[in-house]
């Protein structure tokens, strides 16, 4: 029988998860699978200790994008190269959605319970912040760790949305340099943002050919311009169009050093991330997670 671990934050989302695990358990025993729960805290101590005592197989974790995050920083840094499970559970999920999870947990379970796996890449800061699915710098990035948690129970992702119009009229550009393998882009800029797969801040397929599997970061810059064309960009994204304009650039690297002024607000991941500059690196396939077996086959 295989054994896995499975960490759970009970405050993500809708708050679901807690009055679910008795039909999880179920679900796995049917499987032959045991899990053992853990319910996520401020301090790792006691989760490291679990690992320690227990010889898993495999983990699922369930939360938003910032309790996966992490919650895989202290998996990798502790060497744990364990095939990770996700179950969806947070506002947005941009790193589920980028791996065309479903949002139902019967069947994210059966996923996982499946057994297919794939590796896929990760992004990491200054060699010690790992990530999974953005880094970003400038307008908006703050939304998601200053938007109220009861507007994100409530209204999910419009809660972003609607935060988000509101600093429109408020923007202030900075100078900005990227130096990748390739290119090096200097100017003055509104917002940039490094992605791993497809999604970010609740806005599904940004970057539709985006490859989770390739080793490379896709950085969007969107470069400083008036309130109007700024508004055009932003609802063109609501309405899932191409953003590619003379605004919005993108930049294709394996790794990349950002440079620009210390107060510019940084999110990994959805939570509040380092100051400028910062070097980043993509790690090729180095985590290993569940997928169905009909995604992502070339």
């Amino acid at each position: 029988m295989q054994t896995g671990l499975f960490i759970y934050n009970p405050l993500s989302g809708d708050r679901r998860i807690p009055h679910q695990l008795d039909y999880i358990i179920q679900k796995a025993q049917k499987h032959e699978m045991c899990l053992t729960p853990y319910r996520i805290e401020d301090n790792n101590e006691q989760l490291a200790a679990v690992l320690q005592a227990n010889k898993y197989d495999f983990v699922i974790l369930s939360g938003g994008d910032g309790t996966l995050n992490t919650t895989v920083n202290f998996l990798l840094k502790n060497k744990y190269r364990l095939p990770i499970g996700f179950i969806p559970s947070g506002t947005c999920n941009d790193f589920a959605r980028s791996l065309n999870l479903p949002a139902s947990l019967s069947e994210c379970l059966e996923i996982i319970f499946a057994g297919h796996t794939i590796a896929v890449d990760i992004g990491v800061i200054n060699d010690n912040k790992y990530f999974l699915n953005t880094c970003a710098g400038g307008l908006f990035v703050d939304v998601s760790f200053n938007t109220h948690d009861e507007l994100k129970r409530n209204f999910g992702p419009l809660a972003y949305y609607l935060k988000a119009l509101g600093e429109v009229a408020h923007k202030k550009s900075f100078p900005l340099k990227i130096i990748t393998d390739s290119d090096c882009f200097e100017d003055k800029a509104l917002l940039f943002c490094i992605l791993n797969g497809t999604d970010v801040g609740g806005f599904p397929n940004l970057l539709k050919d985006a490859d989770i599997s390739d080793g490379l970061m896709d950085i969007i810059i969107i470069k400083n311009c008036a309130h109007i064309d700024l508004a055009n960009l932003f609802f063109r994204v609501l309405s899932r169009e191409p953003i590619n304009n003379k605004y919005a650039l993108r930049l294709t690297t394996k790794e990349c050093t950002i440079i620009g002024p210390d107060n510019v607000q940084l999110s990994v991941d959805g939570e509040k991330g380092p100051i400028l500059p910062i070097k980043v690196k993509f790690l090729h396939q180095a985590l290993k997670v569940f997928v169905r077996q009909k995604e992502f086959t070339k």
